[in-house]
């Protein structure tokens, strides 16, 4: 059974501003979450209902819709900066 895995818009920017090297490594990562949405090494996130997946430097925060085989991308970024605005983590999983 393999998920949809969509982009948020605003992950999708983020995600194209990554360097070439960068969009291929996280790529796979992001690849991989439509075969197993919770990966080893996968932690669910305490403030949100979301997890988040480690790509060197980088992370990937998504949400997974276990009853529509989706999960939805919803931060890309490095991570010093990924988590500082939890605020547009919440309102981009409410869409």
């Amino acid at each position: 059974m393999s998920y949809n895995v969509i982009f948020d818009p605003g992950a999708a920017r983020e995600f194209g501003k990554l360097t070439q090297a960068q969009r291929k490594h996280v790529g796979e990562l992001i690849d991989g979450l439509a075969e197993s949405p919770r990966p080893p090494g996968a932690e669910k996130l305490t403030d949100v209902a979301a997890y988040r997946i480690r790509a060197g430097d980088y992370r990937v925060i998504y949400s997974v819709k276990d009853e529509l085989l989706i999960v939805l991308i919803v931060r890309v970024g490095d991570r010093r900066d990924v988590y500082k605005d939890i605020a547009t983590i919440r309102r981009r999983l409410k869409k």
